[in-house]
Formats: C-alpha cells, structure tokens, sequence
C-alpha cells in the first residue's frame, strides 16, 4: 500500500474535521446576512410501511396532514414524496414509500412540542417504530 506524503494526510484530515464543529441552535440576527431572518428547518420524515402490514394510504396521508400537522403549522409547509430505507430494531432493511414534510419556523417552544406531538400522532396511528427528524439553523427571506 502506498502511503500518502505528510502534508498531504495532514491536509485531507484538517480538511475532514473542519466539518466537525456544531452549528449554533439557531443562528442570531448578526448571523444572517441583511434582510434575511433566523429561522430553524425541521425535516420530517414519514415512512409508510405499516409494520404490521400494508401501507399508509394517501387518503390516510391527507387526512393526518390535513387534521394534524397542518393545524399544527398553518403559516406553511412543502410536503415531497420520496423513497426511503433504514434499519428498524429487528435488524431488517425496510425500503418504503414516504413522505417529507419541511417546516420553517422561528426557534421557539411552541414549535418544539408542535413537532413532537406531530410526531407522536403520526406514530401512534401508523405503528410506526420512528420519524425522523433532521433540524438546521437557517436564515430565510419571504
């Protein structure tokens, strides 16, 4: 195996870590560039295989998102469709149709437990094992 010069090994790993650091919660209002306001992105991601067998309809999809997660964030939403695979508790590989829900919002704790209860609800009435949620500090323009 050929071994990669000093320098060079040093630059790929200082270059590696330099993606390490975390982001702030949300990013304060010196942080974002003039006219554009801190926010924080939650991704949510619905897988709708039923464990139990089946799959959530998109007649039962409209109806959570029209009965809970809209209510829950009536200023807006994007909802995408997408395909996803993970690997539940049991250790099998599940490939599912899904859905994406993006939410922009400002960082604050209405926000959090509208999530959480999103998330609880849709769990609750679809057996689902998880829904994943990705979070970042952005800073929007409307």
């Amino acid at each position: 195996m050929r071994r990669l010069p000093r320098g060079l090994a040093a630059a790929m790993l200082a270059l590696s870590l330099a993606g390490c650091g975390s982001l702030p919660a949300s990013p304060g209002a010196a942080a974002c560039a003039p006219g554009l306001s801190p926010f924080e992105r939650d991704t949510l991601y619905f897988g709708r295989a039923i464990p139990t067998g089946g799959q959530v309809s998109e007649a039962d999809w409209l109806r959570f998102l029209d009965g809970t997660v809209t209510p829950a964030f009536p200023q807006g939403l994007t909802v995408i469709d997408a395909v996803g695979q993970w690997r539940g508790a049991a250790g099998a590989v599940v490939r599912e149709p899904s859905k994406i829900v993006v939410l922009l919002h400002p960082r604050d704790d209405k926000a959090d437990a509208a999530i959480a209860r999103v998330i609880a609800a849709y769990r609750q009435a679809f057996a689902q094992e998880a829904v994943l949620q990705e979070r970042q500090a952005v800073c929007v323009r409307f």
